[in-house]
């Protein structure tokens, strides 16, 4: 049995943070049901490109979920969202601060309604301050908590290639942040409202930088610090062949055994030489007189920390992603097609997680009605009414 088996979260959440969120809970086995809005649905089902009739990004956030296409800005539908709500452990939702509250469906509203539920709230900028009502995405949240600041080389910001707030700095604290909540319900008997700022998650991502900085007296410097380009043996190099390669040999034990494998092991005792830069143009020198796949060679053969950098679909063919299974492919009949997805890295040993394919909008309504108890005369009057989509 997964671990999460029993518990049922109602997904008001679009697009990137919440959905993943939900995904990593319902690859531990919670039933997550999407509340999307009738004949529209999650904005993110028609981002091109598609895999069919729904978006590829959609089927990779939304697997083993359920969807109810639930009007609930009509009265109708807020009171039949309230009373799911009494049923539910816990509610997801990324609206602005005080939208949710506005629809009938604020903190106050659902407590009353259950006061064991959960609701956990993935905004920006967090429920208050200045900032709070602001529209804002991942790029934003980065360049004011310092994350952009500090990333890439030192005449310039780089932007990231995946989204960093969005991810690491949402839908990982609100996977924490409900898991907590519930285990705290557990313990006193009452829910809890979860408030997670994506630009503060994002700028937890500086922990240990702003702590060094802090340490040293003088302020993160982009492209200067050790972690991020200003230490020889902590850096990314151009091979022979114009591919790159990672050096990551922070310790002192691994840069002596990239030297001495190379053959320069009198480079070791210069690791950390010129304020920490360390001996760059050799270890350049170095990199540059091999091929990418020389050096892959020479990481199985060194314990060194050298990866290569792997591009474009370079990671699906990688031995260590393949026999961990961090790829599947979900077969998904209503696409006539099994889609491709990343797993997620939560494993629980006896455990696999289902791979069911992402629901086509308001699937599993009936069902969903039914099981809070809802009869068929109600559920087919809210049909009829255009608050529940067919």
């Amino acid at each position: 049995m997964l671990p999460l088996h029993g518990i049922r979260i109602l997904d008001l959440s679009r697009l990137l943070p919440g959905p993943f969120a939900t995904l990593v809970l319902a690859d531990l086995g919670a039933d997550v049901v999407k509340i999307e809005e009738p004949g529209i649905g999650d904005a993110l089902r028609f981002l091109p490109p598609l895999a069919g009739e729904q978006s590829g990004a959609f089927h990779a956030l939304n697997r083993n979920k359920r969807s109810l296409a639930l009007d609930v800005r009509r009265p109708e539908g807020l009171a039949a969202f309230l009373r799911l709500a009494g049923r539910a452990d816990a509610v997801v939702e990324s609206f602005r601060p005080g939208v949710l509250a506005r629809m009938g469906l604020g903190w106050e509203a659902l407590h009353a309604a259950n006061p064991r539920l959960v609701l956990c709230s993935i905004t920006g900028y967090g429920q208050d301050g200045p900032y709070a009502t602001r529209a804002g995405h991942d790029l934003d949240y980065v360049a004011l908590s310092g994350v952009l600041g500090a990333s890439g080389p030192t005449d310039a910001p780089a932007m990231s290639g995946v989204q960093l707030a969005d991810l690491a700095g949402g839908g990982w604290p609100a996977v924490a942040g409900i898991l907590a909540a519930l285990t705290g319900r557990d313990a006193r008997g009452e829910g809890a409202h979860v408030d997670v700022s994506m630009l503060e998650g994002s700028l937890a991502l500086l922990t240990l930088q702003v702590a060094m900085a802090a340490a040293r007296g003088t302020p993160i410097a982009r492209g200067r610090e050790m972690l991020s380009g200003g230490a020889a043996c902590y850096g990314v190099y151009r091979t022979k062949d114009g591919r790159f390669a990672a050096l990551a040999a922070l310790e002192p034990k691994f840069f002596a055994a990239f030297c001495g494998g190379v053959g320069r092991p009198e480079l070791a005792e210069r690791q950390f030489e010129n304020e920490g830069a360390g001996p760059r143009a050799e270890v350049e020198a170095i990199f540059a007189s091999r091929t990418l796949s020389e050096w892959e060679r020479f990481a199985a053969e060194h314990d060194a920390c050298v990866a290569p950098v792997r591009e474009g679909e370079e990671p699906r063919r990688d031995p260590q992603l393949a026999a961990r299974g961090a790829f599947l492919e979900v077969d998904t009949p209503w696409e006539g097609r099994a889609v491709a997805g990343v797993a997620t890295p939560i494993r629980i040993a006896g455990s696999p997680a289902p791979r069911r394919a992402a629901p086509r909008l308001g699937e599993h309504g009936e069902a969903v009605l039914a099981e809070a108890g809802f009869s068929p005369g109600e559920i087919a009057a809210l049909r009829d009414a255009g608050v529940v989509g067919r």
